[in-house]
Formats: C-alpha cells, structure tokens, sequence
C-alpha cells in the first residue's frame, strides 16, 4: 500500500503517519508535511516529487496536479486495463491520500483579512485530491480530517489495510467537506460583491451534537452550527451544568440570549415558547429577575432564564427557588455557580463574549423561514434606536418617563410572536399578548396578564392598529401611552380616540411582525 499525506492542520499526523508506517505502508508527502513529519523524528517519508518527477512550483501553488499523482488514484482496481496502463507508464496505485484543506474559514474570520489573503487561501491540489480519492473509493482510502485518524488506524493495523465500509464512510465526508469549502469561499466572494441576495445561496453548517430527539419525542434532532459565525450567540456557547440541552431548550435558550442581548442596560428575560413572559432592565440583577419573575409568575414555571450581565450571588439567591429548566448569560461569579449548581437538572449555560462588532459571513446574516420544499430568506430585523424619527401624533405628548418606558416596551416587542403587544410600567414588561390572530385579543390577553399593573403603564404594538377598538380597551384599563406604527387608513380614528382619553401616542413608521 501506499499513501499520499499534504496537511495544513498538522494536529495528529505524526502519530498517523508513524502507524501507518509501522503497518509497512509507504508514504510519500508534500513538502510541508514532509518537513514536520521529519522534524518530529520520523524518517524515510519520500517527496511527493518522487511521483511526478517535478518539482513544487509557482511557491507551491502546483506540487499535486499531475498524472503521476491522478492517475495512481483514479485507476479502478477492478479494470485490469486501467492496472496494465499504469504499469506500462511505470506507476503504481496509491491507495490513500490524508488531505485536510487551506485554512480558508479562519483566515476570512480574522479582522482585516483582505480579498488578495483570502484567495490565497483557496486550495486546489487538496481539493482535486479529495474528489480524486473519493470518487475512486472502492479502492481508494479519503482521509480529510484528523478526526478520522482513529478509525483509519484501527482498521490498519486489525486488517491491513482500510475496511470497504470505513471508505465508503469516508468518501461521504470528504465529498461533504469539499462542498462544505466551496460553499463558504463562494459565500465570501458573494459578500465582497456587495450582493444581499446571490443566484445561488450557499450554506455550510457542521453538526455539533445529536440530541435525544426534536421537538417531539416521535422526531429525531440534532443540533448544526455555522463555523462561520462570528460567535456571541447559542452556537458559540458552552454548558456549565444540567442535564444535556434538548432540541426545545436550545429554542429557548436562543430566544432567551437573543431578548437579553439586545438590551444595553442590565437585562433578565424569562422564555417560555419563544416568548418573553418576563422581562425587566434594571441595575441590579437580582432585581431585575424579581420584576421579570412578576411579568407573569405562571407561565415562567419551566421556562428558560436570559441575562445580559454577570450573575451575582444575589441573583442565583432569587432564581434558586423557582423552577426552571435552564439559565443563559454571560457569566457567572463562583458565588453564584456553587447556588445554581444545586438546583437539579437545572442547565447552566455561558455564552462567551465577543469584542465589538464582527461581521458575520455565513448564515448569521440572515433570517430563515422554512416552507415546502424551499426557504424564505430575510435581512435581519434590526432596531435603530433613533428618538427623531418618533411622531408624537396625539395632543398630549409623552413625558419623559412614559418615553423611556415606550422605547422599553418597543424593543420588547419585537420579539414577540405576532399579533404582538406588551404592556410596560418602570422598565418591566407587566403583561403581553402573543400570537393572536386578532389584535385586539392580543390587547385583552396582556391586559389580563397585566391585571392591577394595567394603570399607569405603557402599550407597545408591533404592528399598526387596524381599528381603534384595541386602544380603547387599553385606555379604559389605564394604560397612557401607546408606541405603534401607524399606517392604518384608520389613523385619524386611533388618533381621535387616544385624544379623547388624554393618551399620549407616537408612531414609529416601522412594523416588527414575527410570524
């Protein structure tokens, strides 16, 4: 047997290439890997040169592309003619290449990695090499990660050589890896052309676990990340404690991330269905779950918890109560690990942070919908927060207070399923109403969520009002200002009604659905 290796991630090859050496296989490499395969003490690996009779050219860029190389992996094992040909061109079969490709994602990852790195970045003989192999499986080992090494190395030393079923397997990830490679230098490219929306969309996610089923125990699920994302968010993040996450925790604990971390001030959200039914911003963090946990009591029971700040020991002292399936922050002091940690099955989950603004290059620049047999792409719904464009459109305008608590209670909603309304009162969601398909009902439910907190708080509406009936019921409750779109051909009627109850009303000009 022999054996090609060119690797630019060098973890394990030594201890590779070293067994397949002891297994009697003969190994030849590329230059680089040559260099490090001798400077770790093992000799007798033969230049890639030795197949083709040239030598590297163009600093590299050619050292594979060649029939020496090709023709030694394409030929069929089970063509006599093909072997005869070799033969009689002096060349003998190669019966597995170890290739894993140019780092290109990482290096597209780093700040300031211009357009002329990336594309050096791109490889070519690694690839062609792969496909080769690949392609050829029956008689050809693909090796295209280090993960592997293991599996290749048993088989070699139980057997002798590489196990139909391990190439076969093989050959799939390879072919996955190739496409893989390609689709986030074509996503790249794409973004440097300045096109949102490309002829052909392309995605690479790698699968970070399987989990004990999906939504449903009757639906197998798994979890997949985009090694292109630029972190700051649920894929990036680490568990610290709890039982493992269920494809419905990582729902909500998305949505539980996404909430808190969209608030600049100190934050605790609580989720249940993807929705807030708590959510408070104020400095101390303790406090701040206290006020959410009031949203609504009832409906947090098994939810999952959001904070964009530390959690501090009085904080993990105020959760440690209540039952909740998961917790999803920043941090955590030791303080308040040793509390958490005694609440049982409970999931402590960190989302490590991350400096500044990182463009995204993958998929985290867009929102999905999935519908049959294709999917809805989206930009993201992004909030500027920009007080000027605000339209006071009632005789009273709103004071102060009333204005910061609407700028709460409209960031808020936007998280909210459709029809959305929440309610707010000193920086603390008091009641919400999710996912109606009358807006008025949406109205009515956070009304009742809200009860005697109802007075004296503010409404947000993530779209406009279609009639003023929902303002009406809000007024008589208590409620002083209201912060909406606008938009309706029934305005002036929405207008007239918060006037005649001395309500304060801003329109924003944007709507916020999420269906």
């Amino acid at each position: 047997m022999r054996a090609l290796l060119s690797v630019s991630d060098r973890e394990g090859i030594v201890e590779l290439a070293r067994g397949l050496a002891d297994a009697g296989i003969e190994l030849f490499a590329t230059e680089g890997t040559r260099a490090h395969l001798d400077d770790n003490g093992l000799e007798g690996v033969r230049p890639a040169s030795d197949l083709t009779d040239t030598n590297e050219i163009l600093g590299g860029r050619v050292k594979t592309l060649h029939p020496g190389i090709f023709a030694p992996l394409l030929a069929r094992r089970d063509k006599p003619e093909h072997l005869a040909e070799l033969a009689a061109q002096g060349l003998e079969p190669i019966d597995m290449v170890v290739v894993n490709l140019y780092p290109f994602a990482q290096t597209i990852r780093e700040p300031d990695t211009g357009l002329d790195q990336a594309l050096e970045q791109i490889d070519i003989g690694g690839v062609a090499l792969l496909r080769a192999a690949a392609k050829n499986f029956p008689g050809v080992a693909a090796v295209s990660s280090p993960t592997q090494y293991a599996l290749v190395l048993r088989d070699v030393k139980s057997r002798g050589s590489v196990s139909p079923e391990t190439r076969h397997k093989l050959a799939a990830e390879a072919f996955a890896a190739i496409a893989a490679y390609d689709a986030q230098i074509a996503s790249y490219i794409n973004s440097t052309t300045g096109t949102v929306f490309p002829s052909r969309l392309t995605m690479v996610v790698e699968k970070k676990a399987d989990l004990r089923y999906g939504e449903n125990p009757h639906q197998m699920g798994a979890f997949y990340t985009d090694p292109a994302h630029a972190g700051g968010s649920i894929s990036a993040a680490h568990q610290i404690a709890g039982k493992d996450l269920s494809f419905n925790n990582l729902l909500d604990l998305d949505a539980a991330w996404s909430i808190a971390s969209d608030f600049r001030t100190p934050t605790v959200c609580i989720v249940k269905h993807g929705n807030p039914c708590g959510l408070a911003s104020v400095v101390d963090m303790a406090e701040a779950f206290r006020l959410a946990l009031e949203g609504d009591s009832v409906s947090a029971y098994g939810g999952i918890i959001g904070a964009n700040r530390t959690i501090d020991e009085n904080a993990a002292r105020a959760i440690r109560p209540g039952f909740f399936e998961a917790i999803v922050a920043p941090g955590y002091t030791p303080e308040a690990l040793e509390i958490l940690r005694t609440k049982r099955g409970f999931e402590i989950v960190e989302v490590p942070q991350v400096d500044g603004e990182a463009d995204e290059m993958g998929i985290g620049r867009f929102d999905f919908k999935r519908i049959g047999g294709g999917l809805l792409v989206q930009t993201l719904d992004s909030l500027e927060e920009d007080r000027d464009k605000l339209q006071t459109v009632t005789q009273r305008r709103p004071t102060l207070e009333e204005l910061t608590d609407l700028l709460f209670a409209w960031r808020a909603v936007r998280h909210v399923k459709s029809n959305a309304i929440v309610l707010a009162k000193k920086h603390a969601m008091v009641g919400m109403g999710a996912g109606q398909p009358s807006r008025v009902v949406s109205v009515e439910v956070a009304l009742r969520k809200a009860g005697e907190r109802a007075p004296l708080s503010v409404m947000a509406s993530d779209a406009y009002f279609p009639f003023p009936d929902g303002i009406q019921i809000a007024a008589q409750a208590g409620v002083t200002a209201i912060i909406q779109p606008g938009g309706s051909i029934r305005d002036e009627m929405a207008i007239e009604v918060a006037d005649r109850h001395h309500l304060a009303m801003v329109f924003t000009g944007r709507r916020h659905f999420k269906h």
